[in-house]
C-alpha cells in the first residue's frame, strides 16, 4: 500500500511515520514536509512543498491511505490567524490533495472537544477543520481526538516540561467520564489512528 503523510516532523506525526515504515504491509510512504527530514528510509519518498501551495501539488501515482498530524500552538504560531492557517487551512488543503490522489481512507489528528461552534478558539478551529474535511467526502474519514499529548518533542520549553510533568501526575487521578482527559503518549495516538484508519469501514469515525 502507498501512504501519504503530512505533519511528520511533529510529536504524533513522527510516530505515525516510524510505525508506518516499520509496517511490513507498507510499500511506500510519501512524506510531505516543508523542510528536509534528518533521516532516510528505503520505503520513504520526501516531497518538499510549502503547505500554502498544496493545492498546486499533483502526483502521478495513486495513494491508498493518508494521515495528517499538522498542528501548532498559539505560542509557536505567533498569532491566531497563523494558527488557524496551520491547524485548519493547511489540513484542509492536504485533504483536497488526497482527494485528487484517489485516497480511500484518511486519518487526521484533531483534539478532544473539537467543535466548530465552541467559544474556545482552539477547539473551534479544530472543529472547523473537521467540518471542512467532511465536505470532501473521502470514503473513510477518521478523526482521533486526543487529550493532552506527552512524549519527546523537538522543541521543548520549560513551560512544556512543566505541563507534561503536571499531566503525568494528575492523569492517574482521573476516573469515569474524566478518563478521556488523561494525558496520552504520542506513540499510542499514532498506533490507534493507524489501526483505526486501516481497518474502519467507509464512513466518518471519531476515536
Amino acid at each position: 500500500m502507498t501512504i501519504c503523510i503530512s505533519g511528520a516532523s511533529g510529536l504524533v506525526g513522527n510516530e505515525i511515520l516510524i510505525q508506518l515504515l516499520n509496517n511490513p504491509g507498507t510499500e511506500k510512504v510519501l512524506v510531505l514536509v516543508r523542510n528536509p527530514l534528518s533521516f532516510g528510509h528505503p520505503k520513504m519518498q520526501v516531497v518538499l512543498v510549502p503547505f500554502d501551495q498544496l493545492d498546486q501539488l499533483e502526483v502521478a501515482e495513486k495513494i491508498d491511505f493518508a494521515f495528517c498530524a499538522l498542528g501548532t500552538t498559539l505560542r509557536k504560531a505567533g498569532s491566531k490567524a497563523r494558527q488557524q492557517e496551520i491547524d485548519r487551512d493547511y489540513v484542509t488543503a492536504f485533504g483536497r490533495f488526497c482527494k485528487r490522489a484517489g485516497v480511500r481512507k484518511i486519518g487526521i489528528v484533531s483534539s478532544i472537544g473539537a467543535n466548530e461552534k465552541s467559544s474556545n478558539f482552539y477547539l473551534r478551529t479544530k472543529g472547523e477543520m473537521e467540518a471542512s474535511i467532511l465536505q470532501l467526502e473521502i470514503p473513510t474519514t477518521v478523526f482521533i481526538r486526543p487529550s493532552f499529548l506527552i512524549g519527546p518533542r523537538k522543541e521543548r520549553s520549560f513551560g512544556d516540561r512543566l505541563i507534561q510533568g503536571f499531566a503525568l501526575i494528575i492523569s492517574p487521578l482521573l476516573f469515569g467520564k474524566a478518563r478521556k482527559y488523561k494525558a496520552i503518549h504520542g506513540s499510542k495516538v499514532a498506533q490507534k489512528l493507524i489501526e483505526s484508519t486501516l481497518s474502519e469501514s467507509p464512513g466518518v469515525h471519531y476515536i
